[in-house]
């Protein structure tokens, strides 16, 4: 049967929402982790079909084929990528910034924003940072922390309430926005993929039964942002906030935004140079 990956924050509600209840049928099994789980068993071949990190397919993209038409994406502030520090970022170069062990995209991200737009070089060390991990936060020494998924939209909302993580991080930098404000362009997130060897009758049903269930869970946000808000903690309003920022689409700005972030990796020798190859779809 296919093995299909889904990262577990709440972010893939509006993706797997139709499918989990049933709507939508999906011919295959489901596998829950976060996007560097997902990236480990794509590479490993353990998953056919799987949403991974954007810089996962750069990396590995002689094996990956891209589903048409559907991502994670944001034209500006994603709130649930962001850097939390306790000094200005350009002021960070040799400080301890923690960066989440959960994404790829994510942390090469943050490594060309300190590069080109704050113009320092950090000391990057790798830590948890997931919901389970807040309380344990400020046991680490650091002067800033990269958190993603969930954890973050938390912070983000507790932070602009003025809750006690405003004092602790006075500066509060959205990956997205940044990224909007230095390229003028969108930013891909996450992207889902098949494997080369999944057959391809296999690979565009599950792309099929995907696209059915983003477009069922787009005209459902309302009951998608109020499961989020029980399953987080993060209040509904944020949550309804936080899925209207997002994209679940690839158009050609959102295209363009990709590859000029592969075209800069390639170019800081972080990942080989590459093109995009699409499963062919009807």
């Amino acid at each position: 049967m296919l093995r299909v990956g889904r990262i577990r924050y709440i972010n893939c509600y509006p993706v797997y929402g139709a499918i989990d209840r049933g709507i939508v049928p999906l011919e295959g099994t489901l596998v829950n982790g976060v996007p560097t789980d997902l990236n480990r068993l794509m590479a490993a071949g353990e998953l056919d079909v799987s949403v991974v990190s954007a810089v996962e397919y750069a990396r590995d993209a002689t094996q990956l084929l891209l589903l048409p038409e559907i991502g994670i994406t944001s034209d500006g502030p994603v709130r649930s990528v962001m850097l939390f520090s306790k000094r200005a970022p350009q002021d960070l170069g040799g400080r301890r910034v923690v960066v989440s062990r959960s994404s790829m995209t994510s942390v090469a991200l943050l490594e060309l924003l300190f590069e080109h737009v704050w113009r320092c070089r950090p000391e990057f060390v790798p830590g948890d940072a997931e919901l389970s991990d807040i309380a344990r936060f400020e046991e680490e020494t650091h002067d800033a922390r990269l958190v993603i998924g969930d954890a973050a939209l938390k912070l983000f909302d507790e932070s602009a309430r003025g809750g006690p993580w405003a004092e602790r991080y006075p500066w509060r930098e959205d990956l997205g926005a940044v990224w909007k404000q230095w390229t003028g362009l969108p930013f891909v997130f996450a992207v889902w993929v098949a494997r080369r060897t999944t057959p391809v009758h296999a690979s565009l049903s599950a792309h099929a039964s995907l696209i059915a269930s983003r477009d069922w869970g787009l005209d459902h946000l309302d009951v998608l942002a109020q499961q989020a808000a029980e399953t987080s903690g993060v209040p509904l309003d944020t949550c309804t906030e936080y899925f209207a920022g997002l994209d679940y689409r690839l158009s050609y700005p959102h295209l363009a935004g990709l590859t000029e972030f592969f075209r800069r990796l390639v170019l800081a020798g972080r990942v080989p140079n590459g093109t995009l190859a699409f499963l062919p779809a009807a």
